[in-house]
């Protein structure tokens, strides 16, 4: 399990509900920036994922990943050169987590394309929008764990719409207040989103 403290005068308090605080700051209408749930243990955590993707003058772009895996976010724009047509190879790529926080699930993976599209088109994306999922190589979205329980946080923190994984909607029971759209190609999250 993970705790969340802040620190204080009078020393450690802890932080009853870590999603505000790590969302507290997050710009409005902003290209590049995307929320999604990263589990802790069992405890789902909202993070805002930032990507600024600008055009290089060198040769070989560069990739600078804060709170990331940062393979992984090379294996994703390698996906989104190859099944979306983005030419990133002309671009540098910059992602951070917002407040510091280390995520290691693949979970985020589609919410990792969503950011680094968002800034290569300059199109914000949605602001009551949250984006869960697994990308494979050949561009599919695939099936994430806890997805109920991530999807209940999101609605609790006041979002309502939810991208999630095709493969996931029949194991989610109806939740009010909030859309759940399935994707199955990243392809398809990119028409969905801009």
């Amino acid at each position: 399990e993970i705790g969340v403290f802040e620190m204080k005068e009078k020393g450690l308090d802890e932080v009853a509900n870590p999603s505000a605080v790590f969302l507290s700051e997050r710009p409005a209408g902003a290209a590049g920036s995307v929320v999604t749930a990263s589990m802790e243990g069992t405890r789902p955590i909202l993070v805002e994922l930032q990507a600024l993707a600008s055009s290089t003058s060198f040769g070989t772009p560069r990739r600078t990943i804060l709170g990331l895996d940062q393979n992984r976010v090379a294996l994703l724009a390698a996906v989104m050169e190859k099944k979306l047509g983005m030419h990133l190879m002309g671009y540098d790529i910059f992602m951070n987590v917002a407040g510091g926080v280390k995520v290691g699930e693949p979970a985020v993976d589609l919410a990792v394309v969503a950011a680094i599209a968002s800034s290569f088109l300059d199109k914000a994306i949605p602001e009551n929008t949250i984006v869960l999922g697994e990308v494979g190589l050949t561009g599919e979205v695939r099936a994430i764990g806890q997805i109920d329980t991530r999807i209940s946080e999101s609605k609790k923190m006041g979002f309502t719409r939810c991208l999630v994984p095709d493969s996931n909607l029949k194991r989610i029971p109806d939740i009010e207040g909030i859309e759940v759209s399935g994707i199955k190609k990243v392809s398809e999250a990119v028409d969905t989103l801009f």
